[in-house]
């Protein structure tokens, strides 16, 4: 739900704040930047310190810098908070696949449906709560929300998430640029470049096109977010079973 609980408030930024597109646009382009960045080193600070410990830093991460992003009040602090940010989003993220993963019990491929049915229903529902709040508290609501919401992952996490051991042998830092050398993984990788540079291009910047209010923005991505849960549960699995996933993610593309 963070990721997209600010974008509806995106045109009422640039407004209130006196600035430009571009100037708002920095705030996925840094947020996500750091995001990848940070992503390559977050399975060697995991495997030294455990997923669940993990998992916690990367919440109360968001969950403070969302709060400094809302009481900033100009547009380049939030940017700058937006960095932080980031950091505690791929702590959590790509840390949370993986215990969700090894936890489940429908298997690996039951796994990422949960993951992904997960991903759609929070890009619905963030964005309408972004947009009520835009509407109800102006554009620093969203903000508050997102802070809001990760202290009750935080405290979720701490209460019902299972202690995980440290393996062994940790990982180590050159691991995700070595297993790049897997042919399928890195055609698999520079896919999932592209699908997200796309996507996010779309979520950052369609609400200046579509010169709607903040609520009606996340009524929006609310519906656009909808078809992506329940695609991702019913529509990809019957379609991946019915022609492969090759074909079915050419399809898709």
């Amino acid at each position: 739900m963070g990721i997209g609980l600010v974008d509806p408030i995106l045109p009422a930024l640039a407004t209130q704040l006196h600035a430009g597109h571009t100037q708002v646009e920095l705030l996925f382009t840094s947020y996500l930047v750091v995001t990848a960045v940070a992503m390559l080193v977050t399975g060697w600070m995991s495997s030294r310190i455990g997923a669940k410990r993990t998992l916690v830093i990367g919440l109360a991460l968001i969950a403070v810098f969302a709060v400094a992003a809302a009481l900033a009040g100009r547009i380049g602090g939030i940017v700058g908070f937006r960095v932080g940010w980031g950091l505690g989003n791929a702590l959590f993220i790509a840390t949370s696949l993986a215990v969700i993963v090894g936890s489940a019990s429908g298997g690996f491929g039951g796994a990422i449906v949960l993951y992904e049915t997960a991903l759609g229903v929070g890009i619905a529902s963030g964005p309408l709560l972004g947009g009520l709040l835009g509407t109800i508290i102006s554009w620093p609501g969203p903000f508050f929300g997102v802070s809001a919401l990760m202290l009750i992952a935080l405290v979720a996490t701490l209460v019902f998430v299972d202690r995980t051991p440290t393996p062994a042998e940790p990982s180590r830092l050159s691991e995700p640029l070595t297993a790049l050398r897997h042919r399928s993984l890195r055609t698999t990788s520079l896919v999932g470049l592209l699908y997200n540079w796309v996507f996010f291009t779309l979520l950052g910047y369609a609400p200046f096109l579509m010169n709607l209010s903040a609520l009606r923005l996340g009524a929006v991505f609310f519906a656009w977010g909808v078809l992506v849960a329940i695609f991702a549960v019913l529509g990809a699995t019957w379609l991946k079973g019915r022609f492969g996933t090759a074909r079915t993610r050419s399809t898709a593309a």
